[in-house]
């Protein structure tokens, strides 16, 4: 099966300003927007750190050993990355306990683990993936090869044209694999040609592919112009209030697409997944033809499907000279990946990881 990974640009007229990311982790800070704040009562422990060079995964075995606790009985709301200086809150379940549990368990966790803990607090329930409104990242890109006021008005006039546009909510390349290989095994798991054993894996690999599929529909829908417009059957989402609806009349709705209200949503191919209809279904139709795959092999394998936010905005991207090269600040939604935007501006691969130096493309 021959797996394109490669994904457009939206500005792919404007030159970026090349360089690398992820020098050290402090040029990649990531800090989560919470969904809610801990009430100071219950039976779950939030626990908000700031750490490097560790996984999110790595975290939660850890904080479970910490505790003498089963790895599931720790709970965090999204994934983040090892290679940057990531601030998010942990959930661990500790029963009923007084404020002398909660202030030990700062400080044992500070002497024991190496991070910095910046709160914590008690609350009702256990933090659940997608439990976040978001992220907001702070990302120094060096090895910039250009001047410092090229860089800067190349990295302006592409973050204008963001602003204006958005970008497809494309997802990262970390989520694929090596070369790949992640795509190619979860198809053969829904072809039936490869069996896992481990529950998570298999979820991993499979979710590697419709997250492969999804990234194939948005590239159908920037390079056959429908990025920059509604589509009548399209299933729409409401930025502001995350509602969804099927969109009757994408003449009528345009208007509110280009205000920024509204939203197409893009397929996560699976038997339970609300369907486009009209030449926005027929869009999502030839995508899962192409792929040689059909919603009845999906429901075969147990694979339910959802949707996923299709244009992302940027509207606070903000860029400035920094001592070690170009900051880019922007906060996006939950589930969005930030090499979305970064790529756009640098226009470079950013699927090596951090010290491989990536060429510059004019």
């Amino acid at each position: 099966m021959e797996i394109g990974l490669d994904l457009p640009y939206i500005t792919s007229d404007l030159p970026g300003i090349g360089g690398r990311i992820r020098d050290k982790p402090d040029h990649f800070v990531v800090e989560e927007i919470p969904l809610y704040e801990p009430k100071g009562e219950g039976e779950h422990l939030y626990v908000n750190l700031t750490r490097e060079g560790l996984t999110t995964r790595d975290m939660q075995r850890q904080l479970a050993i910490l505790f003498g606790l089963r790895v599931d009985a720790v709970g965090f709301a999204g994934m983040k990355d090892k290679y940057a200086r990531s601030t998010q809150t942990f959930s661990v379940t500790v029963g009923r306990v007084n404020a002398d549990f909660v202030e030990g368990a700062v400080a044992r966790i500070g002497s024991s683990l190496p991070v910095t803990v910046n709160w914590a607090r008690l609350h009702k329930n256990k933090l659940k993936p997608g439990h976040l409104l978001g992220n907001k990242f702070t990302v120094i890109v060096t090895k910039l090869g250009l001047s410092q006021d090229e860089a800067l008005g190349r990295a302006q006039v592409i973050a204008d044209r963001l602003r204006e546009s958005g970008v497809p909510n494309f997802f990262g390349s970390q989520r694929f694999g090596h070369y790949g290989n992640n795509v190619r095994r979860g198809l053969e798991i829904i072809r039936g040609q490869y069996r896992v054993s481990d529950r998570w894996l298999r979820r991993l690999l499979i979710s590697s592919y419709q997250s492969y599929l999804c990234n194939r529909y948005l590239v159908h829908r920037l390079e056959s112009g429908n990025f920059d417009r509604i589509l009548t059957g399209d299933v729409a989402k409401r930025y502001a209030t995350g509602g969804m609806f099927q969109v009757e009349d994408g003449v009528k709705e345009q208007p509110r697409y280009e205000a920024h209200e509204i939203s197409f949503t893009a397929p996560i191919y699976g038997s339970e997944m609300w369907s486009a209809t009209g030449p926005a279904g027929e869009l999502e139709a030839e995508v899962l033809a192409e792929a040689g795959i059909t919603l009845e092999q999906l429901e075969k394998a147990g694979v339910k499907g959802t949707r996923r936010l299709g244009r992302l905005l940027s509207s606070d991207l903000v860029e400035n000279m920094a001592p070690q090269g170009l900051e880019i600040r922007f906060s996006l939604p939950k589930g969005a990946f930030a090499t979305t935007v970064l790529r756009e501006i640098m226009k470079v691969d950013l699927a090596y990881p951090p010290g491989i130096s990536l060429t510059r493309k004019l």
